[in-house]
């Protein structure tokens, strides 16, 4: 794609890297920030600049937070001893939305798939594992897991299981109203929320 300005096309070249975003919408999209008054531009490009510089991981979940712990671990409100095991962040917004959920979160950062070169250790399981042993920051009594119903949501769901079987906590997993091979960020809130609502055991 020939453009005028080298400034231009640079811009065009860094905002089609985002997921779902082609040549010509990126193109859009600069053409659009090209129209608005400067400082609208400048608070977009600080906004951006912010993520990577105040956002931090709760380092007790692994959730996204603008503090070294999360509103959802602090809160006195939820019920400390229930933790939900999601892949990613975008599964906590969505079981979050469902509005059934009072518990915490433990966040993997991934599921265990050999063919992407994601192994155990590249997840966030041995934390997963010290919260249950040594209560953190709770004790627990039963940990949800909610991984996605797919091969590799299913085997790091049966290694957790595996793991977490001796230290004496309840293993339950969501009700299958999310059709197999779903992600829980593309299900409904109401099929999810009742999933949650009517986990049943592990195994």
């Amino acid at each position: 794609m020939e453009l005028p300005s080298n400034t231009l096309a640079n811009a065009v070249e860094h905002l089609s890297t985002l997921p779902g975003v082609g040549k010509r919408s990126a193109l859009r999209f600069a053409l659009h920030l090209l129209k608005q008054p400067a400082d609208e531009t400048l608070h977009l490009a600080d906004s951006i600049h912010r993520l990577t510089t105040d956002i931090h991981y709760c380092h007790i979940c692994h959730c996204l937070s603008d503090t070294d712990t999360c509103p959802i671990c602090s809160s006195p409100k939820r019920n400390q001893s229930i933790v939900c095991v999601v892949e990613n962040v975008q599964d906590v917004m969505a079981i979050e939305n469902t509005q059934q959920y009072q518990g915490l979160y433990h966040v993997l950062g991934g599921v265990i798939s050999p063919i992407d070169g994601i192994g155990i250790r590249d997840l966030n399981i041995d934390s997963l594992i010290q919260r249950v042993q040594q209560g953190i920051p709770s004790p627990v009594d039963e940990v949800i897991l909610a991984l996605p119903t797919t091969m590799e949501g299913d085997t790091t769901s049966f290694y957790l299981n595996k793991q977490l079987l001796p230290l004496g906590v309840r293993i339950t997993t969501i009700a299958r109203g999310i059709a197999i091979g779903d992600n829980l960020e593309y299900a409904d809130e109401i099929t999810l929320g009742r999933s949650i609502i009517n986990r049943i055991p592990f195994a």
